[in-house]
């Protein structure tokens, strides 16, 4: 993210569109003092210890954050949580007043082998009876769908978003199954969030690489105006 004062003001909320900034560890302090709605990338759920190198969700409470994401795919992926460490930070995010954004979703080989829908159902068990409580938001993300830089990734389309969150939200406790925010997080960008975003089961994005460009999370926002 570009930390410039002008560029920032990109990334506030608009008057019917909730934004949320997550920047790295280095630039929460810079976010937070532009008065933008700011969350950790991560969160340790115990508040002390001997874990060099981490970030507990009690330090980003007491920095003055209001989000935190759990289970991002990166953090899957390249540090190994597991469904039960990622509801270990949920728990503990609600416990500080932190709201979580949870994120689940599938890799091209558990789609390639018909598990996708399994996968995400099993990252769904440890968290359902958190659902409830007020103040989570799932975001799913179709690992398989995220570029990281590479054109040759197939895209996922708006169907896919919208068949895969009815089939999330189905499996939501009935009694906050319709209240629950699911966010699309399989590369939103100017070009197609429009279209993903008019889609009856998506309440929101979770933008990656696009948020890095002021006039992209922009054109983003205008679109989600739109809807």
């Amino acid at each position: 993210m570009n930390s410039a004062p002008n560029s920032l003001k990109t990334y506030e909320s608009r008057k019917n569109v909730e934004a949320v900034v997550f920047p790295t560890f280095l630039d929460l302090s810079t976010c937070l003092k532009a008065k933008i709605v700011t969350g950790g990338q991560f969160g340790r759920p115990e508040d002390s210890g001997a874990f060099t190198g981490d970030i507990s969700i009690k330090m980003l409470k007491d920095l003055g954050c209001t989000y935190v994401l759990c289970g991002h795919s990166d953090r899957r992926q390249f540090h190994h949580e597991s469904n039960e460490e990622v509801a270990a930070q949920a728990r503990a995010a609600l416990a500080h007043g932190l709201h979580p954004i949870i994120c689940i979703g599938e890799r091209e080989v558990e789609r390639d082998t018909g598990r996708g829908k399994e996968v995400v159902e099993d990252q769904l068990k440890p968290i359902l009876s958190l659902m409830c409580e007020g103040g989570v938001t799932l975001a799913y993300e179709p690992v398989w769908a995220i570029s990281r830089g590479d054109p040759n990734r197939p895209a996922a389309t708006p169907e896919d978003a919208e068949n895969m969150h009815a089939f999330i939200r189905s499996l939501l406790p009935a009694s906050c199954r319709e209240t629950i925010r699911i966010l699309y997080g399989g590369s939103v960008k100017p070009e197609n969030a429009l279209t993903i975003l008019s889609q009856s089961e998506v309440d929101g994005g979770l933008v990656g690489g696009a948020s890095l460009d002021p006039a992209s999370f922009a054109a983003i926002l205008d679109a989600a105006e739109k809807v």
